[in-house]
This record gives C-alpha cells, structure tokens and sequence, in this order.
C-alpha cells in the first residue's frame, strides 16, 4: 500500500505519517491520541441533540444544551459531533455570512428595541401536490421575532394588509397590551429652519420591498389616520439585503424545516410554518442575539424609563 493511499485511510496529511515514522525510528515518545474526557462525556448527547435537529450546526446544538442546563463550550460540542460524523459541510448556507455583512450596511445606527422597525414580505413555496403558494411574514428587526406568517395562494394587498395586522395582535398579545401605540418609541418634531420643537410618538416603519401587493391603495390604509401606527418605507430596486432580517428568515424556514419534508397542500403548509414559527421564535438561539431567542429578547429589548424613549432618526 502506497504511503499517500495509507495517509488518506487513516485521515492524516502525509506529512504528519513522515514526521511520526521518523519520530518513532529516532525512539522518541510517541504522541496522540490523547483522551478526552470531557468529550467523552458529552459526545452522545450532542449527538442527540444533532439527531433531533439536524439542520442545526455545531454552535447553535451547543447553545440550546447550555439553555439546557449542561456544562459544554462550543469547541467541545465541535468534536464530539465531529468523532460521529454530524458536523454539516463547512460551506452549509455560506450566503448567512456575506448576507449579515450587507444587512448591517443598511443601518447608519440599527434600531436595538422592539417594535422600532419591522421588515415584511412574500415569498412563495411549491407544494407536493397543492400548487404554489405565497408566504407572508412580518419580523421585527430588533429582535427578529416572527410576529405573523400566512398562507395565501395570492400575494394581493389585501394579504399583506391581513398579514400586518395579525402582526399587531401577535405584539400585543405577548406584551399584554391593549393598543400597541403604548410601546412605541418617539421621535424629534424638526420646524422648517431644522430647529427641534418637540417631540411625538415616532410610528413603527414598515419596511417592504417595491412588489405590486406593497404598492396599492389596500395596503396604503395601514398607514393612514391621525395618529397612524406605521410608516411605510419601501427598499431600493433590486436591494433585497435592505430587507435582509426578512429574507433570511424565509432561507432559515426552508432549509431547515419545510425542504425535510413532503408537504401535500395549502392546509399543511400552514400547520408547518405555524409549528415552525414556534421553534423559532421560543426554542431556536440567534448567535446575533447572544444565543438568545427572538421571544427572549422581544420581552426585554424595551429600555425601562419614566420618560419616553426617544427613536434615532
């Protein structure tokens, strides 16, 4: 057997078989393996967390066994998935990277409290045997908190507006609030010279892209009325990372969730996004959020004052 063929089946650099038969020929102390025992200890139960969610990769299983309640650094999980062969490709969803690179550009000062900036869209999903269908969800930017996402079979105004909506009972729901205009933040009023006046409730912006259902006059009435709760600001042409939070929870329900499995209809796809949503927005740890989830930090991303929080602009 050639020395490369060896090297090869025994998962070393031929470099290192070179280096290790010289050692051993100048009688020098041989080296490695060494035991590890905190690996030893962890290894089958990262493996069942990796089993449980296997579209989750080493740092997010070593988060949720830490929330757990289990003693394990990231590097420990790494090689215990690693000894069983569960680690995902390196290259596994390697746009995340440059997309959060972009996502971050978009924002001179990026809000960091709840309900200051929402960003909502559709995407559509094939069905085995239902046809397409068009997802809508609305996230909060802050938190990335899935407050509502729909199944339609269009992608019309009156969808968008319906998703939006389901989106201020979802935010008041969980913050125990009658009208969610008590939680919004507030922002400078500017006379014609430039000159700060005062102040008043600053609306929550909306962030969409430019498609038709966004556009209309349906969708326009949410942002009506004389003291309306949104701002409608729509993105550059061809500039989906503007609406980055959005779209990449759209990537994240795809991979790992609805592309494992066969989902018939309109109906199912439903319940696996409703069941999907739940994981994410209660179970799953965000590295941008510090290992916490959205629901974690949508309840506590609201500074304590007795004066009113002022929004950048």
């Amino acid at each position: 057997m050639s020395v490369s063929r060896f090297a090869a089946l025994a998962g070393i650099p031929e470099r290192t078989y070179w280096r290790r038969l010289a050692r051993h020929r100048a009688g020098g102390p041989s080296k490695g393996p060494w035991s590890a025992p905190k690996v030893d200890t962890v290894e089958a139960t990262a493996a069942k967390y990796a089993a449980d969610w296997p579209a989750w990769g080493h740092r997010k299983i070593a988060a949720m066994m830490r929330a757990d309640g289990h003693t394990v650094s990231t590097s420990t999980v790494e090689r215990a998935l690693r000894r069983r062969g569960l680690l995902l490709p390196s290259g596994f969803r390697a746009d995340r990277r440059s997309w959060s690179r972009l996502r971050k550009r978009v924002f001179r000062d990026p809000p960091t409290e709840r309900n200051r900036v929402w960003q909502m869209d559709f995407s559509e999903f094939e069905t085995a045997r239902g046809g397409i269908w068009r997802i809508c969800a609305v996230i909060d930017y802050a938190s990335k908190y899935c407050l509502a996402a729909t199944v339609t079979p269009t992608s019309r105004g009156q969808d968008a507006l319906a998703c939006l909506r389901r989106a201020v009972v979802e935010a008041e729901r969980v913050l125990d609030l009658d009208d969610i205009r008590a939680d919004r933040g507030w922002m400078d009023v500017i006379d014609a010279d430039d000159f700060v006046i005062g102040e008043a409730p600053a609306p929550v912006a909306v962030v969409t892209d430019n498609g038709p259902s966004f556009r209309g006059t349906v969708f326009a009435e949410a942002f009506t009325g004389n003291d309306p709760l949104f701002r409608h600001v729509r993105t550059r042409v061809r500039s989906p990372q503007t609406n980055g939070v959005v779209e990449r929870f759209f990537g994240t329900l795809k991979y790992e969730h609805l592309y494992r499995a066969v989902i018939g209809d309109g109906n199912a796809l439903a319940a696996e996004i409703n069941c999907f949503r739940h994981t994410y927005n209660t179970l799953r740890p965000h590295q941008a959020l510090n290992d916490r989830t959205p629901r974690q930090v949508y309840l506590t991303s609201r500074r304590a004052s007795s004066h009113p929080v002022r929004s950048s602009r």
